[in-house]
């Protein structure tokens, strides 16, 4: 995290003109020389920087400036506040920009080619595409079957490496609880 406020110049001029603090406590805590900031209060140095909000950008609390300003030993001190970001996995059909819509038949080629146990249902899921697509690539029936290449979905950006690990994990198993019903099957006859 960050030990010094992010513009401390324009986060000084703001210091300056909004609190009673006082030079050398906002000296420290912009890390700048005490001059500097008499300087600025002076008009000398900073001349047209704009004031830069720290309550706003969540450097400094008001209670922290206010306990400071009744306190000229105290120190400021940089808000260490740690916001936890939550990563949103969209559910649904994601969108694909128009540029990449063509390469989706050449994606569902190679995932075809190289996993053939995929169901239609998991490949349409994984290149955001429909079961009527993955069908006509597969039979050969696809308007542009001549001209199409397999190529990775992965490379294609249309899919991440992970869902397609996930997916073929998926159907390998589907694959081996089949044979597993076959074998029982077959053992009580």
């Amino acid at each position: 995290m960050l030990d010094k406020p992010l513009m401390p110049k324009a986060t000084a001029v703001w210091l300056l003109e909004n609190t009673s603090l006082t030079f050398k406590q906002i000296a420290d805590f912009c890390q700048l020389h005490e001059l500097e900031i008499k300087g600025i209060a002076d008009g000398d140095v900073a001349v047209g920087i704009k004031a830069y909000n720290p309550i706003l950008a969540n450097q400094l609390t008001r209670e922290e400036i206010e306990e400071c300003s009744k306190d000229p030993n105290k120190s400021l001190s940089i808000n260490k506040k740690v916001l936890d970001y939550e990563i949103k996995t969209v559910v649904g059909p994601k969108y694909t920009p128009l540029s990449k819509r063509q390469d989706r038949p050449d994606a569902i080629a190679w995932i075809i080619k190289n996993y053939p146990q995929l169901s239609e249902g998991q490949i349409s899921k994984l290149v955001s595409t429909t079961k009527n697509t993955v069908e006509s690539v597969k039979s050969r029936k696809h308007w542009n079957s001549s001209n199409i290449t397999p190529k990775d979905p992965v490379a294609l950006n249309l899919c991440t490496q992970n869902d397609l690990q996930k997916a073929v994990e998926k159907a390998n198993r589907k694959v081996e609880n089949l044979k597993k019903a076959k074998l029982k099957l077959e053992a009580n006859k």
